[in-house]
C-alpha cells in the first residue's frame, strides 16, 4: 500500500529531522528499525492511546533506548499526544522528548531505558507479571489478563550480560507471551560487530528454550508481510518466548547506511536531504500528510474497540467473581496499606538476626497484600525471603507448571532479578521484592538506580550486611555498599537495629512510593524496649539521659548495641550520653528542622558515629568535633566475634572516642 510506505518513511524522516534539529541523537536505529516498529504498532500491538494505562494493553519496551526518536515518532503518529513541536524540541531541557525514553515523563513510555539490556529484563518482568496475574485471576470465559509483551533490542543489548540472565530465566520458565525483536544490523559504535560479537545468536536463544524466527529486511527492506507473519507465528507459540531476528541495515536510506557513523550522531544537513531524496520524501521539514495520521488512527481504533469489549467482559466477571475482581482492581490500582493497619508487625520477644525478623514481617505482610510477590537470587534459605505456605494460604512457587506461585526462584542472576522486579512493578498488579546478599548489591545497582529514577516501590532485601558475615571473608563483607546506595537520589536505605525497626522498614517500603533497601544482619541482635514506629522517621532517640547530653552516640544496625552498652559505661564515669538509632538517613533528612534538632541538638558538639561500613555517610552528623568508628579497609576472613574487636567496634573504643570528642568540643 502506498500509505504504508509513506508511513514508514514518515517514521524515518521525522526521527532524522528531530535528531538533526537537536544536533544530537541516534538516527541509525530509527532509519533501519522503522519497518519493525511499524509492523508492531500498526498490526500487532493492542493499545489505546486515549487510555494509555488500560490494564490489558500489550506492553512495548524499546530496550535500545538510544533510538528514542523512533519511539517518539510512533507516539506522535499513533495519537499519544506528542505534538510536532515536542518532536522539534527533542533532547531539549524540559521537553517531553528526552534523550532516552523516561517512564512517567512521556505518555506511552512503559519503562525508562538507555542502559543497554535492562529493557529486555524489564520486559521479562512484565511477561512474568502477565503470566502470574492471568493464572491467579482468569476464569473460564473471562480472560481478564491476556496480553503480550514486546521488546526491540539491538546488538548492544545482547552483548550485555543482563540480557543473557533475563533471557535464560524467560526460557526456563516458558514465558510464551514475550516476543523480542532483535534489530540485527551488525554495527555498534566502534564498527562492525565482527570484531566483538561473533556468536550464533539464534543458537544461543534456541539453547535457552526460545522459538527463533528470522526476517530478512536487507534484501527486502520494507517487507511488512514477512514481519506480520513472524509476529503471528511468535504469538501462536505460547509455551516458550520467541525472538524474531530481523536482519536490517543501520541508517537505511541515508548515505551512511551500513556505517557506524549513522549510529550516534546526526546525519548532517546534506545527508539528511539526500536521505529524503532516496526515500522519495518531498514534504517540508516536520510536515506529515494527513493520510498517515488517518492510517495510524486505524490501529488505535482497533485497540479502543478491544478495550470496550474487555470492559464489558469485566463487568460480567465482577458480577460472577466479586471478591476476586475487587482484589484484582486493588492490585492494579496500586492500592497501599496504611501504616496504622500494620501494628501487629511490631511483636518480637527474643534476640534475633534482622534477616529473621524480616522473615516474620514478610510472612505477615504476605497474608495482607495479595499483590506481594518476589524471591531471591538463589539465596532464599539465607536471605529468609520466602513466603511460607499456611493452612489458609498457599503461596506456591512460580514455575512453568504453575504461573500462580508468588515465590520466584530468580536463579543466580542478580542484575536481571532487580531489573525484572522493576518490570513487574511497572506492569501493575504487583508489589515486587527481591533478595540477595548485601555485597551483591553491586550487581543489582544499575537496576536499583532505575527503580529510584522511575520512583518504583520495589523492596530490596539485602542480608549479611557487614563484617558480621565472618569467615566468608572480604569478598563477601560489604564495606562501601551503604554509601553507594545512599548516594542514589530517591532510594531509601534502612539498616534496622532490631525487630521493631525492621517492621518499620517494611512498613515504609510497602506503604510508600519509593524503592526501599532493607540491609539486614546475619547475627542475632537484641530487641529494644524503646524502638518501634519512631524508626519511620529515619532517626530517633533510642535511649536518653537526664538533661542535655554530654555526647551523642549515633549508630545503625548491629552497632546500636555497642552504643547502648557504651552509654552505660560512660554513665559510670559521670558522662551523660544519648543513643540515637539512625536506621534510615533518607527518611531522617525528610523531617523538619525542629524534629532533627530534637534528636541531634546543635549545641551538643561531642558525637560518635558508629557503623561497620564506610565512614563517608557520617561526616555531616559527626561535625567538627565528632569521631567516627567505621571501616577504612576491607574486612578479613575470621569469626565475626574476632573481626568486630579487630576493627574497633567495641564498647571500650566507643567510650574512648566519646571522651575524645568531648575534649574536642570544649
Amino acid at each position: 500500500m502506498e500509505v504504508q510506505k509513506t508511513t514508514l518513511n514518515a517514521i524515518r524522516i521525522l526521527s532524522a529531522e528531530a535528531i538533526e534539529t537537536a544536533k544530537s541523537g541516534h538516527p541509525g536505529l530509527p532509519l533501519g528499525c522503522a519497518p519493525i516498529a511499524y509492523a508492531l504498532f500498526q498490526n500487532a500491538l493492542t493499545f489505546n492511546p486515549k487510555d494509555p494505562k488500560w490494564d490489558n494493553r500489550d506492553r512495548f519496551v524499546l530496550s535500545a533506548g538510544h533510538g528514542s526518536m523512533l519511539y517518539y515518532s510512533l507516539l506522535h503518529l499513533y495519537g499519544y499526544g506528542l505534538t510536532m513541536d515536542d518532536l522539534m524540541h527533542f533532547r531539549q531541557f524540559g521537553s517531553k522528548t528526552p534523550g532516552h525514553p523516561e517512564f512517567g515523563h512521556t505518555v506511552g513510555v512503559e519503562t525508562t531505558t538507555g542502559p543497554l539490556g535492562q529493557g529486555i529484563a524489564n520486559a521479562v518482568g512484565m511477561a512474568l507479571a502477565e503470566a502470574n496475574l492471568a493464572a491467579r485471576y482468569n476464569k473460564p470465559d473471562y480472560n481478564v489478563v491476556d496480553h503480550y509483551t514486546y521488546a526491540i533490542c539491538g546488538d548492544g543489548c545482547l552483548e550485555e550480560g543482563i540480557s543473557y540472565e533475563a533471557c535464560s530465566f524467560a526460557g526456563a520458565h516458558g514465558l510464551g507471551k514475550l516476543i523480542l525483536l532483535y534489530d540485527d544490523n551488525d554495527i555498534t559504535i566502534e564498527g562492525d560487530t565482527d570484531v566483538t560479537f561473533k556468536e550464533n545468536v539464534g543458537a544461543r536463544f534456541a539453547a535457552q528454550n526460545w522459538q527463533v524466527l528470522h526476517v530478512d529486511l536487507v534484501s527486502s527492506p520494507d517487507d511488512i508481510d514477512a514481519l506480520n507473519k513472524a509476529i503471528a507465528e511468535a504469538k501462536a507459540k505460547t509455551d516458550k518466548p520467541s525472538v524474531i531476528i530481523c536482519h536490517t541495515r543501520i541508517g537505511f536510506g541515508s548515505p551512511l547506511e551500513g556505517s557506524e557513523k549513522s549510529h550516534g550522531a546526526p546525519l548532517g544537513a546534506d545527508n539528511l536531504q539526500k536521505t529524503k531524496e532516496n526515500l522519495g520524501w518531498t514534504y517540508a521539514p516536520f510536515e506529515c500528510p494527513q493520510e498517515v495520521y488517518d492510517h495510524c488512527a486505524e490501529a488505535a481504533k482497533k485497540g479502543a474497540s478491544a478495550e470496550v469489549a474487555w470492559k464489558k467482559m469485566f463487568i460480567d466477571y465482577e458480577n460472577e467473581y466479586p471478591e476476586l475482581a475487587a482484589q484484582y482492581k486493588a492490585a492494579m490500582s496500586g492500592e497501599k496499606l496504611d501504616a496504622s493497619d500494620l501494628d501487629d508487625l511490631y511483636d518480637f520477644d527474643k534476640p534475633m538476626a534482622t534477616r529473621q525478623t524480616s522473615a516474620k514481617v514478610l510472612n505477615k505482610l504476605a497474608a495482607k497484600i495479595p499483590a506481594l510477590i518476589g524471591g531471591s537470587a538463589d539465596l532464599a534459605p539465607s536471605n529468609l525471603s520466602e513466603m511460607k505456605d499456611t493452612d489458609d494460604i498457599k503461596y506456591g512457587t512460580f514455575s512453568p507448571n504453575d504461573f500462580s506461585g508468588r515465590n520466584i526462584h530468580f536463579g543466580i542472576r542478580e542484575h536481571a532479578m532487580a531489573a525484572m522486579a522493576n518490570g513487574m512493578q511497572l506492569h501493575g498488579g504487583m508489589q515486587a521484592y527481591c533478595a540477595t546478599f548485601f555485597v551483591f548489591s553491586d550487581y543489582c545497582k544499575p537496576a536499583m538506580r532505575l527503580s529510584a529514577l522511575m520512583k518504583l516501590p520495589v523492596t530490596y532485601i539485602m542480608t549479611h550486611d557487614s563484617i558480621g558475615v565472618g569467615e566468608d571473608g572480604p569478598t563477601h563483607q560489604p564495606v562501601e555498599q551503604l554509601i553507594m546506595l545512599r548516594s542514589i537520589p530517591g532510594l531509601k536505605v534502612f539498616r534496622p537495629a532490631d525487630g521493631k525497626e525492621t517492621a518499620a522498614a517494611w512498613t515504609s517500603a510497602v506503604c510508600g512510593n519509593e524503592p526501599t533497601v532493607l540491609v539486614l544482619t546475619r547475627q542475632a541482635l537484641p530487641q529494644y524496649e524503646n524502638s518501634g514506629k519512631a524508626a519511620l522517621k529515619g532517626g530517633y532517640v533510642l535511649e536518653d539521659c537526664d538533661g542535655t547530653p554530654d555526647v551523642l552516640l549515633i549508630a545503625t544496625g548491629s552497632e546500636v548495641e555497642i552504643c547502648v552498652k557504651a552509654k552505660a559505661a560512660l554513665k559510670e564515669q559521670g558522662v551523660n550520653a544519648r543513643v540515637v538509632s539512625m536506621p534510615c538517613i533518607e527518611e531522617f533528612e525528610k523531617q523538619d528542622s525542629d524534629y532533627k534538632a530534637s534528636v541531634l541538638p546543635k549545641e551538643v558538639k561531642a558525637r560518635v558515629c558508629v557503623e561497620a561500613g564506610s565512614p563517608y555517610s557520617w561526616y555531616k552528623y559527626a561535625g567538627d568535633c565528632g569521631e567516627i568508628v567505621a571501616m577504612r579497609s576491607f574486612g578479613a576472613s575470621a569469626p565475626a566475634g574476632k573481626l568486630f574487636p579487630h576493627f574497633g567496634f567495641t564498647v571500650e573504643n566507643v567510650v574512648e572516642k566519646a571522651l575524645t570528642s568531648m575534649k574536642n568540643a570544649k
